[in-house]
């Protein structure tokens, strides 16, 4: 499975304003296509799906721009995916509508789809994007820095 660019951008640009929307400013599509490196057009597209989504809030005019609808820690992975592809669905067996299947009368697997895209849909729905618009946090590297001293070890 993998993301659109769409999507992939729009992550990106989420996490970008909530690093920016501690308080009550505002935002625009023209400065996150800027830090982001996103490309206008899409930028504008982005913020436009997002605010129908409800995930951020738009004002016109003068002082004018967005900001994040909540905090960033009620907004996850999945809401901001969901907002540019639709539900999060691994096969057309998950929807409910009737879709075209050449085997679905004799699948043996179709009943276990449900559960797997709710699995997938929850690991996302678990990311909140208070997570990821921190810093990462440095991983250990064996290879190329020294091993850290035990508790009680002499260096």
């Amino acid at each position: 499975m993998r993301l659109s660019s769409l999507a992939d951008y729009a992550v990106v640009m989420m996490s970008a304003a909530a690093r920016h929307c501690g308080g009550a400013a505002r935002l625009n599509a023209t400065l996150l296509a800027e830090e982001t490196g996103v490309p206008l057009p899409t930028a504008q597209k982005l913020v436009s799906r997002l605010s129908s989504a409800g995930l951020i809030e738009s004002a016109r005019g003068t002082g004018g721009g967005f900001r994040l609808a909540r905090p960033a820690a009620a907004i996850s992975l999945a809401d901001i995916i969901e907002a540019v592809e639709g539900p999060i669905q691994m096969t057309s067996c998950v929807e409910g509508s009737r879709h075209d299947c050449a085997i679905e009368g004799n699948c043996q697997v179709r009943p276990h789809w449900g559960v797997v895209n709710e699995a997938v849909r929850g690991a996302l729905a678990g990311v909140s994007l208070a997570r990821l618009s921190r810093a990462p946090i440095p991983t250990h590297d064996p290879i190329s820095s020294p091993i850290p001293a035990l508790v009680g070890e002499q260096v």
